[in-house]
Formats: structure tokens, sequence, C-alpha cells
């Protein structure tokens, strides 16, 4: 007996899997530049620092770390991330703090604890094509929330809640993946009211919030949900090493909080107490301020380099100028179209990530998605280079 598509659940026969790490597969390829991931770089990497802070806490617990532990997560991790994520406003304590593997799997677990098949969720237009492949393998409906450069469009949000009665809401506030865009102040604010006005449970998804490099950092919407409608979901992967996998989530309504725990447990008993024993030590060494300034001053010129290396597009080409993060989002002119470009430009050596995966209903052929983050600068000038003209060949054609 062969085994059949009918086999498999419902919900995933028309799941893919991530088109990046199908992309990822190009990359061995000799003289391949990549615009296409959203790593941090390899210099911003501690091996050295780790390997020492892990010593130290293992000499410090021993066994302890060794053996399983508490789902709700190593109390000190608790702490000192609560600390953590309360400079940047973030309201939280220990208790309400639930450390997890990487943001996607607090994502993950709010979707497990929230969504029945059908449930509809609002979610920017595009988004973090990770969150859509997510939200569709619990087979919720997507509806798509209009953009501009200060973020959601609230008052379109407001009249899709009304005709859609979402039960969730997923948003990236700060330098958002794929457009490196920060939602506004007032917006923040805002999108808070709404959920308490509905009662819409709003992901709150922030791995890039430290990543600035200029312009004034914003309070988290989190910040203004009084009621425990705003879930925060936070990662430590793009500031200390994203192999660690441990992110935390502020879930300030206990019993949302309870149903994660319980997830969680069912998925992977705990997060590594090991891992946690390690950001924990770093957090209270004091390593952080320091680290994230040295790397957002070698980010900040790497974004200036890509920045700059737009002269070598087309006419017509636009694009966004982030104030962090690691991305920046172009849009081509009128008639390109990005998957061709991709396929001619993978041919000549560089790749990126065609924008139309990171739309719920798909389309914007000629929008991508470029990552500055993972290549110096000399090889980010030859790689937008040799995209511009891989680009211009296309239109001509």
């Amino acid at each position: 007996m062969k085994f059949t598509e009918e086999m498999f659940a419902t919900h995933m026969r028309s799941i893919t899997g991530s088109a990046i790490r199908e992309i990822f597969k190009l990359l061995g390829r000799p003289g391949m530049i990549s615009f296409a991931g959203g790593n941090p770089s390899t210099s911003a990497l501690e091996p050295e620092v780790i390997s020492e802070i892990s010593a130290e806490v293992l000499a410090k617990y021993g066994a302890t770390l060794l053996q399983y532990g508490a789902t709700d997560g190593f109390g000190p991790f608790r702490e000192s991330a609560a600390e953590f994520l309360r400079t940047a406003q973030v309201n939280c304590t220990a208790e309400t703090l639930l450390p997890v593997q990487g943001g996607s799997q607090a994502f993950d677990l709010l979707l497990k604890a929230l969504i029945n098949p059908g449930d509809v969720i609002l979610c920017e237009s595009p988004t973090f094509l990770g969150a859509i492949q997510a939200m569709r393998e619990y087979n919720a409906k997507l509806v798509a929330m209009p953009t501009d450069d200060q973020g959601v469009i609230v008052e379109a949000a407001e009249e899709l809640i009304k005709r859609h009665h979402p039960k969730m809401m997923y948003v990236i506030p700060t330098f958002q993946n794929p457009t490196g865009i920060t939602l506004s102040l007032e917006r923040r604010k805002a999108l808070a009211a709404l959920a308490e006005k509905y009662g819409v449970v709003i992901a709150e998804d922030d791995p890039y919030r430290d990543l600035r490099y200029s312009g004034e950092a914003l309070p988290p919407i989190q910040s203004f949900d009084t009621e425990g409608w705003v879930v925060y979901m936070s990662s430590f992967s793009k500031y200390v090493a994203p192999g660690l996998r441990l992110g935390a989530a502020a879930v300030n309504n206990p019993t949302l909080l309870r149903k994660m725990v319980i997830g969680k447990q069912s998925a992977d008993v705990h997060s590594p107490l090991l891992v946690q024993a390690i950001v924990d030590a770093y957090l209270r060494k004091g390593l952080m301020p320091g680290h994230l300034k040295r790397i957002c001053g070698d980010y900040k010129l790497q974004l200036d380099a890509m920045l700059d290396g737009f002269k070598w597009f087309p006419e017509g080409t636009k694009h966004t100028v982030p104030e962090g993060g690691l991305f920046v989002w172009a849009e081509l002119p009128e008639g390109a179209d990005g998957m061709r470009v991709f396929n001619a430009a993978v041919e000549a050596g560089v790749a990126f990530v065609p924008g139309t995966h990171f739309y719920p209903d798909g389309g914007h052929l000629n929008t991508m998605r470029l990552n500055f983050s993972m290549s110096d600068i000399p090889t980010i000038q030859t790689g937008m280079e040799r995209l511009g003209g891989v680009i211009a060949k296309e239109l001509a054609r």
C-alpha cells in the first residue's frame, strides 16, 4: 500500500514549508551572496563568552541543569528576563513570564491555546512568512490588514474586526519582518484599545526591538493593555544566539498563561535549563548593553551600504529606510516579476526572498525582502550591483 496525500491531515496538505528554508538549500553554491535569511551576523555571536558562562553555570548548579525542570521555567531566568523586558516598558513579572523555544514557540503555544479550525486571525499584509505557515497549520482563516509607512492602519483594522469577528491579531510592531517599518506610537495605543473594546487577543511579536540604529524607542503595544489582551513575545535569538532557541512570552492573563504552559508540557516538557541558565547569567553579568551597542554599530554600517546599493536598481524602484532590524523591503517597477528575477538572480550568484511569500493572499510579485546582517560591506556592495543588473535585464525582456 502506498502512502497517499489523503493520509495527511487536511490542514497540512497545502502546507509546503518555509520559502526561506528552501532558499537556504541554494546558499551552499560557491560564490553565492545571500540577502535571503534573517540570521544575525556571525561576528555578532560570542562562542568564547557562551563557553565560559556554560562552565560557570554548570559549576554553580551542577546536575540540576541536566535534569528535567518545570515547564514554567527556570526561576532565575524568569526573574532576569522579566527585568530585561521591563526596561523596554513591557508589563511583566517573573510569574507572568513563560520561557519558550524562541519566539516562534510562543506563537505556536498561543495558537494551540486559542485557535479552532476556521477561526479568523487578522495579520499585517505583508507579514512574517513563518507566522503565516504557523497560522495555517492550525487551520485559521487569515485576513490581511492594510498597512502603510506607519504600520497597521487602525481604522481599517477596526472595520475588519466588525466584519470578521477575529479571535486574534498578529502584529510585528518594531522593524517589522519583512518591511522594516515601525508601528507609530498612536497606533500602538489604538490597537491596544481595539483589543480591549472587541475582546481580541493581540500577539505582539517583537524580536528586533533592541536592534535600533536611529530614532527613538517606542513602548510596546502591551504597555497600553490593562486587561491582559496583549501577549508580548520576545526572543534572545537575534541578540545572543539563535542556536540557543530561547525566548520569553509575557502573558498577563493567568488562565491563558496556564493553557500555554499545558500546551508546552506536551510539546517539549520545558525549555533546556542549561540554556536558560546561560542567558540568565549573560543578563546578570550586564553583558547585554555593551553587546547590543557593538552589533548595532556594525549593522548600521551594513544597512547604510545596502541602502546606498539601490543606486544600481532601475528607476522607479521604491524601498523602505528602516531605523533598525535586519531587513529592507523593495518594490520594483510595475510589471516586474520577483519570482522570475529570483531565478535569474540565483543564476547570477545572489539570493533574496521574493515578496509574494509574505502576503497571506499572495500576489505583489514586484516585491522583495533583502537582509543585510549576514554579509559584510564589500559583499553587500557587490551583491546589490549584481542584483540591480539582473533586475534591469529582466525588465528589458
